[in-house]
């Protein structure tokens, strides 16, 4: 007698930008920031929680925008957008904490998710370097001095996100 053996597994398949990881954690990031603007004293409600909006709503826009392009470079390109916006919105969590806006451990939550999102950017860069074999993925950008200079972006420097 023949038994049959168990189904494999269907491996797992992205379809739309909303099926990647970095995506959904980013999307609620972006929703828990949005509920801080709603906390920000009145006088911030057009400017302050303006620029934390646009800089929220680019950080989903650009993971989404680079999942769409269809050369390597180019999703790398939106991802690192995507993770400038993510350090923009931290620096405006600073600001929430110099002006006492929100209470320390708030910031502080919003902050650690923040760093997963960030580790989810940087991973899904990864990916995206190694799925292009035998082309120079490398990154760099000019020196003050004018040279070209490699930096490895994947890796956040001490104390920062």
């Amino acid at each position: 007698m023949y038994s049959k053996a168990p189904p494999k597994p269907a491996p797992q398949v992205f379809r739309t930008f909303e099926d990647l990881e970095v995506y959904r954690v980013a999307r609620e990031v972006r929703k828990a920031i949005y509920a801080v603007t709603r906390k920000l004293p009145a006088h911030e409600k057009f400017e302050l929680a303006s620029q934390i909006r646009r800089a929220a709503v680019s950080l989903t826009n650009n993971v989404a925008e680079g999942h769409g392009r269809y050369h390597f470079l180019d999703q790398i390109k939106f991802q690192l957008q995507a993770r400038g916006s993510l350090t923009e919105l931290i620096d405006d969590l600073n600001i929430c904490s110099n002006e006492k806006y929100l209470p320390a451990d708030e910031i502080a939550g919003l902050k650690e998710e923040a760093t997963a999102v960030h580790q989810l950017i940087n991973g899904y860069i990864r990916y995206l370097r190694g799925r292009k074999t035998g082309a120079d993925l490398a990154l760099h950008e000019s020196s003050a001095t004018g040279e070209i200079v490699g930096d490895d972006f994947d890796v956040a420097p001490d104390n920062t996100i």
